[in-house]
């Protein structure tokens, strides 16, 4: 049977003989692991072409350059992390036996056992690094994995799962192609863990799905990722790397800034150094090469949908570089920069994924931080600003999955850091050691020693009529 498979029925049995594999072969070696990650590594370096090609037809315009930077090379690092480290990861780790057993001879440590097969939904907008990034942290902790592309990019979900059947044997990694009632499917399986990456409210079904067979979930989700603009902060800088970000794969990436906090007064410097940055970084939009294109019509529709809504309510909308004429053949949009929109818009709701931003004004920062906390907690925070005190301040007061301070994204680009979520932006992580730990079973194991004293002092019934004397003094607060 191909690993490439639409039918529920034979998802099952894949996944079924997945886990039979899984129990006859044992304990799985560093250099069987090393063997499996290398496979993967070699399958992307041998058809990078290939799958450029496929995600630039399925956007209708991805520069293969990109493509390559964000999914190609990014899953290549994740996987040469883990092929280089889990050796070391694999150890097992020594704890202190309890007294007096520590005085006896006894002796515990923690083994890290694989779990078994793990499922991996990936999304769509980074549809080669969503599945292999957190493929290598499974795989380094001994695991088999089954794969599910997103739909909405059916080339290269095609792709990777004929490159797949060639290249791994199915036991090892297997790829299934469907749609989104496959999807929900594939989350109802009986997986050892699940890795599902997109939005909060598909999440919320995945995890739902998920508890049916108390399959841990490690959920990568989305939201309304701020930044802080301080007063202390390098305006040209901060906006820069704002408009990198923004013009990063068309705004489609679940860590992108939704919502921009400027001091009131700084607004119409930030907004002219804004326009700045994007005009040099896309100095036009029809017909550039350079610039990410909507996936589809769908999702270019509800980002349209959000910043004529807010526009409708009275929000100032500034069109970088320039207002554009549309063109129904062509997806890729200049970016709308929404300031100052009604709290109840669209836009001040929805995670925007696509070529937008707000920016809200705020006269002094605990403002700007209060209207993040009463949000749900996001994927990412950033802060601009050369105020130390006052950078710890932002660090201490907000809660987010993780943060890059004077810059944005960078912080997901660490291999040696967890990368994850909290609260409706996700739970669980992937990258490195606490990659290795999140598709670990930690398991205890305790080696008694060859003497046990329990009889011998009275701990054991028939309990003698000092017992209970002796448990009530050892109640004690030190």
């Amino acid at each position: 049977m191909s690993s490439a498979t639409s039918s529920v029925e034979a998802l099952s049995s894949l996944l079924s003989r997945q886990k039979s594999a899984f129990a006859s072969a044992g304990a799985v070696s560093a250099d069987t692991r090393r063997q499996r990650i290398q496979q993967v590594i070699d399958m992307l370096v041998r058809h990078h072409g290939e799958l450029t090609e496929a995600i630039d037809l399925d956007f209708g315009g991805r520069p293969a350059g990109f493509s390559l930077m964000n999914d190609v090379l990014g899953a290549l690092a994740a996987l040469k992390h883990a092929r280089d480290h889990l050796q070391g990861w694999m150890k097992e780790d020594p704890r202190q036996p309890f007294e007096p057993y520590d005085q006896l001879g006894a002796k515990a440590w923690v083994m890290h056992q694989p779990k078994g097969t793990v499922g991996i939904l990936g999304t769509w907008n980074a549809p080669l690094y969503t599945l292999f990034s957190p493929l290598a942290s499974a795989l380094a902790a001994g695991n088999r994995a089954i794969l599910k592309p997103s739909e909405v990019v059916p080339r290269t979900a095609e792709l990777v799962a004929r490159l797949c059947a060639e290249h791994l044997d199915p036991l090892d990694v297997a790829v299934v192609n469907g749609d989104a009632q496959l999807g929900e499917a594939f989350t109802a399986q009986p997986f050892d863990h699940l890795v599902f990456t997109g939005s909060t409210a598909i999440g919320r079904l995945v995890m739902r799905n998920a508890a049916q067979n108390l399959v841990p979930v490690t959920l990568e989700l989305g939201g309304k990722s701020p930044v802080i603009v301080a007063r202390s902060a390098d305006l040209n800088k901060a906006a820069f790397s704002i408009a990198a970000a923004k013009a990063c794969n068309g705004g489609q990436i679940c860590i992108n800034p939704d919502l921009v906090y400027v001091p009131k007064a700084l607004l119409e410097p930030f907004l002219d150094a804004l326009r700045a940055a994007y005009s040099e970084l896309n100095p036009s939009v029809a017909g550039n090469p350079d610039v990410v294109a909507v996936v589809n019509q769908r999702h270019l529709d509800r980002v349209e949908s959000y910043v004529l809504d807010a526009q409708a309510r009275g929000a100032r909308i500034e069109c970088l570089p320039e207002p554009l004429a549309l063109n129904p053949q062509d997806r890729r949009r200049p970016l709308r920069v929404v300031v100052d929109p009604a709290q109840d818009s669209l836009i001040m709701r929805e995670e925007i994924f696509g070529p937008a931003v707000v920016v809200l004004t705020y006269e002094d920062l605990d403002q700007a931080i209060d209207d993040i906390n009463a949000r749900p907690r996001p994927l990412a925070l950033y802060y601009f600003g050369e105020d130390p005190q006052e950078q710890q301040y932002v660090l201490e007061h907000t809660v987010s999955g993780g943060v890059t301070v004077n810059d944005v994204m960078m912080h997901a680009a660490m291999h040696d850091a967890p990368f994850g979520g909290v609260g409706a932006s996700g739970m669980g992580h992937y990258h490195g050691r606490e990659g290795f730990l999140e598709f670990s079973h930690q398991r205890t194991v305790f080696k008694a020693p060859e003497h046990d004293p329990r009889r011998e002092w009275g701990l054991l019934p028939p309990y003698g009529e000092h017992y209970l004397a002796t448990m009530i003094a050892m109640v004690t607060a030190d």
